[in-house]
């Protein structure tokens, strides 16, 4: 039986594959390119016109006021592109000189009038897309006050995908898709991440054999010779870009989760056509939902429901309460359900910030695969989204390009970075102080049921572990790249003790050193230890020794996936000798002794970083060599006196003693 230790050692210094895992076709639950496809997608929902859009959405005129409620009804027909509605709004302004409601609206749709306390009042259409209603008198902060708003027209496509009517099996279908700047496309609204509507009635009429799937709870669904009319109700504060209907001629069934002590409908709407096939699949949810209640907080929307509506994408949309779905895999559907804690119930309050949706969402499917299905899918789960993080040497998971969408659902950044930044975070503060911090953060009065930035989040990181943690999200959030390791080691035989020389190089220049605790595992006589190094040089390079009761066979370096890393290297070499360059030793140092130029020379091999550390073992100068056989060191910064030259080669470390003059 193999035994296992971890202990911390003090640093004593001297200075996405692509591939696809075979699974059974009955149970597929984890397919490598599920990410790929789900990202995919979510890059395409608005690649068009996205700086005009955020444009109008940012404009800070429609920020001098709270919605509190609003009554949404709309009449559509899945097969015809328009729709026509009334749109009411409870509001409560916040300046003292309110006298114009603005609110944003493509100006492709038409508003035909806007009433005020029953009267008509005055409005007016602006380009880019803002609709300006002039209240006849000014209302003061603390008086709720309302507008109705009559309007109509033909919802633009211009690759938003904001308001899309499609066909699936020659049934019409009618789904909106709003995040992040396309909720304006179809319905006059407050399009920013700044206000969350504290409750509202969606009412959709439609011709008869359509239905529709929306937030909330189902009032009711009438019925006539004519029409279906669905009325939705939902009290929870939502973003407006959650905000949603999908109409076709769906067919319902419920799934029922037991959630303390009692049963949340997980209601699904689905094709007729997919019938037989969701029912199989959505069931597998049950144990996700009870996954996400039991780490986290109780499901944030308990006095409702969770369901799924299908509709004809090839991804998904998290819309508070009923995801819409185009297929029903596992990844999927545990990636959406995860939004509504993080994404839905806390929203990113900018989209520089996204990574709080949607890293989250990643890492939480991840966990599915760490806690349920026996966990053979977590370690390649996490060995697919590190390669892809390190498929490129550069990109933070900061968005700094909020008019690009292609950034903001960046796969690579948003999605996997911000997922297993959030894994590296778990391994340096603990299991304890990481869950407890994300409980401690949905339930933060401040945040819970509105908005948070990346600082938010990081203060009960800090709370939580007692860390200052300015130097991680300086690294891992701002920062770009990764670190790469060369990890030489040897073994000193008396006392037995493993000695390990860490060498770290990083992919871009946004970050001088990566700090972590670096996990290696040491395998010896059929038993192991895990060793964590605690990796802070700002020279490039640090030495770790250990004691080990057996001599080591092997080393691993992160065995179990912690770390956002790659390129690294680990060699054996026999204990280096320090000595005056008459030895065997292939590297030799001249002229010895040097005054300013110090020539290396290492014959067949190939050097690749060197240092230079004073006898009392603090690193005077070190830089990379690009794989060079001789290259020269300038020393005029270094005082006169004895110096140990150690050289990283292809084969091994070797050290030279020489002198200044």
């Amino acid at each position: 039986m193999n035994s296992f230790n971890r202990y911390t050692v003090i640093g004593l210094c001297f200075c996405l594959i692509t591939g696809i895992l075979t699974v059974s076709a009955q149970h597929r639950h984890f397919f490598g390119q599920d990410l790929d496809e789900i990202i995919c997608k979510e890059q395409t929902r608005q690649s068009h016109a996205c700086l005009q859009k955020q444009t109008a959405a940012s404009d800070l005129s429609n920020d001098v006021f709270d919605l509190h409620y609003a009554r949404l009804e709309w009449e559509v027909d899945p097969s015809v592109n328009y729709i026509s509605g009334n749109v009411t709004y409870y509001f409560n302004p916040i300046t003292s000189d309110f006298d114009t409601v603005t609110l944003d609206l493509s100006v492709l749709l038409t508003v035909d009038t806007v009433f005020y306390h029953g009267e008509t009042t005055a409005f007016l259409q602006t380009d880019p897309d803002l609709l300006h209603i002039i209240l006849p008198e000014t209302v003061l902060p603390g008086n709720i006050d309302s507008v109705t708003i009559i309007y109509k027209g033909e919802p633009t496509q211009t690759g938003f995908g904001s308001f899309i009517r499609e066909d699936h099996e020659s049934a019409p279908i009618l789904w909106t898709l709003s995040e992040p700047y396309g909720a304006s496309d179809w319905w006059p609204c407050k399009d920013n991440l700044t206000d969350k509507i504290s409750e509202l009635d969606i009412i959709v009429t439609t011709p008869t054999g359509y239905r529709t799937a929306s937030n909330g709870i189902l009032i009711s669904e009438t019925e006539t010779a004519t029409h279906n009319i669905s009325h939705w109700h939902h009290s929870y504060p939502i973003a407006t870009y959650l905000v949603a209907i999908a109409v076709t001629n769906y067919v319902s069934y419920t799934d029922l989760i037991p959630l303390n002590g009692t049963n949340l409908q997980m209601l699904n709407y689905v094709y007729p056509e997919s019938l037989t096939e969701a029912m199989s699949l959505t069931a597998e949810q049950i144990k996700v939902m009870q996954l996400f209640d039991s780490l986290f907080i109780d499901y944030p929307f308990m006095e409702e429901k969770y369901g799924h509506a299908q509709f004809d994408w090839g991804g998904g949309m998290e819309h508070q309460t009923m995801s819409f779905v185009g297929s029903f895999g596992f990844e999927l559907l545990a990636h959406e359900m995860a939004h509504q804690w993080f994404g839905n119930h806390i929203t990113c309050g900018s989209w520089e910030d996204i990574w709080l949706n949607e890293g989250f969402a990643t890492y939480l499917s991840g966990l599915c695969y760490e806690h349920l299905l026996d966990g053979v899918w977590w370690l390649p789960f996490k060995t697919i989204r590190i390669n892809a993080i390190t498929s490129q040497p550069d990109g933070s998971v900061w968005c700094n390009d909020t008019t690009n969408v292609s950034r903001i659902f960046n796969g690579r950044l948003s999605y996997a970075k911000g997922a297993m930044i959030l894994h590296q975070l778990r391994w340096i503060i603990g299991d304890e102080a990481f869950f407890t911090a994300l409980r401690n953060y949905l339930n933060d009065p401040e945040l819970a049921g509105g908005f948070a930035r990346t600082a938010d989040l990081k203060a009960h990181f800090e709370n939580t572990s007692g860390q200052n943690l300015d130097w991680y999200f300086d690294d891992w959030f701002y920062g770009e790249g990764f670190p790469s390791f060369e990890i030489v080691w040897s073994v000193d035989e008396n006392p037995l003790t493993i000695v390990l020389d860490i060498f770290q190089t990083q992919s871009h220049p946004s970050v001088a050193t990566f700090e972590l605790p670096l996990p290696v595992k040491i395998f010896y006589g059929g038993q192991d230890t895990l060793l964590v190094l605690q990796y802070n040089s700002n020279s490039g390079h640090q030495t770790f020794m250990a004691p080990l009761p057996f001599a080591p066979d092997s080393i691993q370096f992160d065995p179990d996936k912690w770390l956002i890393t790659n390129n690294n290297e680990i060699m054996y070499v026999s204990t280096p000798e320090i000595n005056a360059g008459n030895s065997s030793s292939p590297l030799s140092v001249y002229p010895n002794p040097v005054r300013n130029t110090l020539i290396f020379d290492s014959g067949i091999y190939k050097m690749k970083f060197i240092e230079i550390i004073n006898l009392a073992g603090k690193t005077m100068q070190n830089f990379a060599v690009e794989n060079l056989s001789a290259t020269s060191l300038t020393l005029e910064t270094i005082p006169p006196g004895l110096y140990v030259a150690k050289v990283l080669t292809d084969k091994g470390v070797f050290m030279q003693k020489f002198a200044k003059h």
